[in-house]
């Protein structure tokens, strides 16, 4: 391991984890700015000063060691883009959070996203996998709405279902190969358990709905960082673990149609992002199923390519509903003149998401579409292309109907400097990325497959303009389809919480039912046995009486002389208890001991 005193080795979480500590102390004004900033520029450093090929870490047991830091290209670029965005999340966000909790929430969220991505083992990522579920809530909570609470507790459920699924995987894992090393899986209980671990963070259909209840309720600030860090640090392991597998693929392609058709269908400017996460994980998690250098680049280079545009639309859309405290579709429109930076910014994201010629997303979706080709997965190479054209529809409608509409009761002006200015830089990236894609190429996995890569061929671009154009048509003449509609669409969690609480239901009243009768037929039973504990002979006496009443009654005559004497002896009971003497006592309980011994030998022992 290399000397952990080397500044350019240590790994980059720390510098977040140990400044998050700080923050409670320097109260809400300048310095807590200021403090922010360079912190921000000190992650970015750290991330940029590492060279692949290295490590830091420790052992814990012999032949037993945690890797805290293990650098190639795959994390390294993951490192890049979380340390970018991490930035212009911290300085969008400095005018606007006003308690140092949610920042303190944010920086473990991005500082444990760091620590996984570079993580060499598997519990280490486990430790921090679990860290940015916790810290990631705190940013859906400091909403302090009801909903939120709500929001997140189911947040917080599914993603302790997906630790566990993922601690046991691990542990399976290790408990099958003896190593502890981030890398692929195994067939077995172990596989399926790491798939669903990861799954869950990834937002596999039908384990994604806690991610398009949760972000929309989070914090204007909180939301910008949860755009960015959970479900690409799931698509980085999928990377690590579970390359090439074709079910995988295709579920890209199903998250990638599933989250456009109930993102055209959303009022809510941020659930229309979230639901838009689902489907642009969906082409990451493709490119990563097709497993070819060439799909591993297209997922990567989307992974890269989505987080700035992504946190883009989520600045923008969090500029809005600051300017105007308005959130849906059809309270919005006419913000082009009063908010023009941030008008400008959206649509630069929104055409960058949409995959048009010139901007960033157009690289990275040709590519993974390519590589679909390539391997003949031509039902998966359109589902990806139908998606694009559902991308672009709902991107038409978000800034159609949230600047461009005619509006004259709204009341907004453009929001201030800290917030403009990471919004500018990252439009600018995604632009200059569109343009230039060398410049992602060269730090891409295998980045000699991607120079040769070139995504303005001629059949390919027209082909890609010929859509995009005929879907713009579409979508202005039939403008009413799309219009927004103060309506509620049920996803599959509807299902899980009517399953919910029918459990609910389930529990108080038949298991309660069942508890109770139980409780009461013990109580009874505890009760007789109580009763004839206090004269076993008169009990015994009473009980044969008892038996004879009722065996004899259909044709005895005489019944009711034996039921005097039973309600005689009722009425006596327990009368005189008769004294048993020491040595019979004794004898007793030598044989009850006897009889015990002789069931033991005879079922728990000879049986085994």
């Amino acid at each position: 391991m290399i000397d952990i005193g080397s500044i350019p080795n240590v790994p980059p979480a720390l510098i977040y984890l140990a400044g998050a500590a700080l923050i409670p102390l320097l109260g809400t004004g300048r310095a807590r700015k200021v403090y922010l900033i360079v912190l921000a520029v000190l992650g970015l450093i750290g991330v940029a000063l590492l060279r692949p090929q290295t490590g830091w870490g420790f052992s814990v047991l012999p032949g037993f060691e945690l890797t805290l830091l293990h650098v190639d290209s795959l994390s390294l670029i993951m490192g890049y883009i979380f340390a970018l965005i991490g930035g212009a999340a911290i300085l969008y966000s400095v005018n606007i959070v006003k308690e140092s909790g949610e920042f303190v929430c944010a920086l473990l969220y991005l500082g444990s996203a760091l620590g996984a991505v570079f993580a060499g083992d598997f519990f280490t990522l486990y430790i921090f996998w679990e860290i940015m579920a916790f810290s990631s809530l705190g940013l859906i909570w400091y909403s302090r709405t009801e909903r939120a609470t709500n929001a997140g507790m189911r947040y917080i459920l599914f993603h302790l279902l997906g630790g566990c699924a993922l601690l046991g995987g691990i542990l399976i894992h290790y408990m099958d190969t003896g190593s502890i090393a981030v890398g692929p899986v195994e067939l077995g209980i172990g596989y399926v358990l790491l798939l669903i671990g990861i799954g869950v963070n990834t937002a596999f259909i039908p384990l994604h709905t806690w991610l398009p209840d949760s972000y929309p309720k989070a914090t204007i600030a909180g939301a910008v960082f949860l755009s960015v860090y959970t479900t690409k640090t799931g698509v980085y392991v999928l990377a690590r673990t579970f390359p090439g597998v074709e079910a995988v693929a295709y579920m890209g392609g199903v998250m990638c149609l599933y989250g456009v058709a109930f993102a055209l269908l959303q009022n809510d400017v941020r659930k229309l992002l979230s639901y838009h996460i689902v489907s642009q994980v969906g082409y990451m998690v493709a490119g990563i199923g097709i497993g070819t250098y060439i799909g591993i680049n297209g997922g990567i280079a989307h992974v890269f390519n989505h987080i700035l545009y992504k946190a883009l639309l989520f600045m923008c859309m969090g500029a809005v509903i600051y300017a105007t405290g308005k959130n849906n579709l059809t309270e919005l429109g006419g913000l082009a003149k009063k908010m023009p930076i941030t008008t400008i910014t959206c649509v630069i994201a929104a055409l960058s998401i949409s995959g048009v010629m010139g901007f960033n997303g157009y690289v990275s979706k040709s590519m993974v579409i390519h590589a679909a080709e390539l391997e003949g997965m031509h039902i998966l190479a359109l589902a990806l292309i139908v998606g694009s054209v559902g991308t672009f529809l709902s991107f038409l409608k978000l800034t159609y109907f949230t600047f461009f509409r005619r509006n004259d009761e709204i009341e907004a002006k453009e929001v201030s400097l800290p917030m403009l200015i990471p919004m500018s830089v990252t439009a600018f990236l995604c632009v200059a990325l569109g343009v230039y894609p060398q410049a992602l190429y060269s730090i891409l996995p295998y980045k000699e497959i991607a120079m040769h890569f070139n995504p303005y061929a001629l059949g390919h671009t027209i082909g890609t303009l010929e859509l995009l154009l005929m879907t713009a048509v579409g979508f202005f003449t039939l403008q009413f389809l799309f219009s927004p509609h103060e309506r509620v669409t049920r996803d599959i969690d509807y299902l899980y919480r009517k399953a919910g609480r029918g459990f609910i239901w389930f529990c108080e009243q038949p298991l309660v039912t069942v508890a109770n009768f139980i409780d009461k037929g013990l109580l009874k039973l505890a009760d007789a046995v109580v009763w004839f504990s206090r004269n076993p002979t008169a009990a015994s006496r009473i009980m044969v009486v008892m038996i004879g009443a009722v065996v004899t009654r259909p044709f005895n005559p005489t019944y009711m002389r034996y039921a005097r004497d039973l309600e005689e002896l009722k009425r006596s009971y327990p009368g005189e208890v008769p004294k048993v003497a020491i040595g019979t006592a004794v004898l007793l309980a030598l044989v009850l001991f006897t009889l015990y011994l002789i069931i033991y030998l005879t079922h728990g022992v000879l049986w085994v």
